[in-house]
């Protein structure tokens, strides 16, 4: 229906109108009984023409327009579900971080555990075949060492900046590492893995005795509480074990205390230092391997080296390089994973994901070199690592308890290095 336009005295007010539809000559009406009726309020019907006196009033001024759409702009709906949308935001972008983190340390600790099996199913491998563990803990340093020296060399790491104080401090550090390397490996030279690892579960008893006695520091009950087990379940564990080799034992044993000491060095010699995490592993793997490596030669000697090679080469043939290579590489990779870890974790997480590495070492060995155990041995070995959880839950800062002060010193507890063997 087209509508007449007529000059009349009427006069059209623009309050009830639709502004927008009166910027075109034609009007036109919505088909919707219900719209139509709640746009003009039953006043007008389509039926008659509608009569409209003069077109000045169906005009408007800019600032009318703006008044419209800033009117519509605050509606209810738009204010209130602004806001809501960028909490929502935020909230995601948290949440998606959170998950990336978890999902980081995920595989930091999969790929830790991974590499730390497989270089002790080698290490195994290579003792079986070839029983002089001086050598192999030589050749576990001299690969680190030398891979590392070409990260820098070809700048796919960047070389820490260093000075003789740096050297000087390290030293002490250097040589704990070096007597708990290689007594870690005369240990598992003499028994099986599995009886290793059970053993040094046992070294937060010799942290804890260490700064006790040595330096007069007093733990909170709970501490020495969780001890308990720790040493019980080695104690079951040793007399029970089948092939009990007390050279084996107290390889484990001295590999605990020299691993205690080094932290003690560690802490109060890098104090002000900013070497850290995978640079400052390397510095120790090359200072430790400059100390070791004559004591190798005394000990067992080129000679024995020599005759025990070509022995295990008749044996196994060409895959024993293999095998130690792959012991020694994979040696320094799960000990850097391990200090990549250190970064990106606090230390009570890093003490749960130690001892779940134990409980990976110990079950697969088993596992892959059909270790015969007992059921009571098997208890031993369950009670001690509980020990050691117990005890990390005990012994770090979330759960109101501290570390002796030699073990942190004034660093971040992040920032230390821990017992990776």
């Amino acid at each position: 229906m087209i509508s007449s336009v007529k000059h009349t005295p009427f006069s059209a007010s623009t309050d009830f109108l639709p502004k927008k539809r009166f910027l075109t000559p034609t009007l036109k009406f919505s088909p919707l009984p219900i719209i139509q009726n709640s746009i003009f309020n039953n006043k007008f019907s389509s039926e008659k023409p509608l009569h409209i006196s003069s077109t000045q009033n169906l005009t408007f001024s800019p600032k009318e327009q703006q008044k419209e759409l800033k009117t519509q702009c605050n509606a209810y709906e738009a204010d209130r579900s602004r806001p809501l949308d960028i909490n929502i935001e935020v909230l995601d972008e948290q949440a998606r971080f959170e998950a990336a983190q978890r999902l980081k340390i995920g595989i930091y600790f999969a790929t830790w555990w991974a590499l730390n099996v497989v270089f002790n199913i080698y290490n195994k491998k290579v003792l079986n075949a070839f029983p002089y563990p001086w050598l192999t803990s030589t050749l576990s340093l001299a690969c680190g060492s030398l891979m590392m020296l070409v990260s820098w060399a070809t700048r796919i790491a960047e070389a820490p900046k260093t000075d003789l104080e740096f050297w000087k401090s390290l030293f002490p550090v250097a040589v704990a590492h070096t007597i708990g390397h290689v007594a870690a490996t005369v240990s598992m030279s003499k028994v099986a893995v599995s009886f290793t690892h059970i053993i040094k579960s046992g070294e937060p008893a010799f942290s804890v005795l260490v700064s006790r006695f040595l330096f007069g520091e007093t733990l909170p009950m709970p501490v020495y509480m969780s001890l308990l087990p720790i040493i019980g379940g080695c104690a079951l564990a040793a007399v029970t074990e089948l092939n009990f080799n007390m050279i084996g034992f107290m390889g484990a044993m001295i590999s605990n205390l020299a691993f205690v000491f080094r932290n003690i060095f560690s802490k109060k010699g890098m104090k002000g230092k900013s070497v850290g995490g995978m640079n400052y592993y390397a510095c120790l793997s090359m200072m430790s391997l400059l100390i070791l490596t004559p004591f190798a030669i005394a000990v067992e000697g080129p000679q024995m080296w020599a005759a025990g090679w070509q022995k295990a080469i008749a044996q196994i043939g060409p895959n024993f390089v293999w095998w130690v290579a792959a012991q020694s590489i994979f040696y320094h990779l799960y000990n850097q994973v391990s200090y990549m870890s250190l970064d990106q974790i606090s230390p009570l997480t890093f003490s749960i994901g130690n001892t779940m590495k134990r409980i990976s070492v110990i079950v697969s060995s088993i596992i892959i070199f059909h270790t015969p155990v007992q059921p009571v041995n098997a208890l031993g070995a369950a009670i001690a690592i509980l020990g050691t959880f117990i005890y990390s839950q005990k012994i770090f800062p979330p759960f109101g308890f501290v570390l002796p002060t030699w073990l942190y010193g004034d660093k971040r507890p992040a920032e230390q290095p821990f017992n990776l063997l």
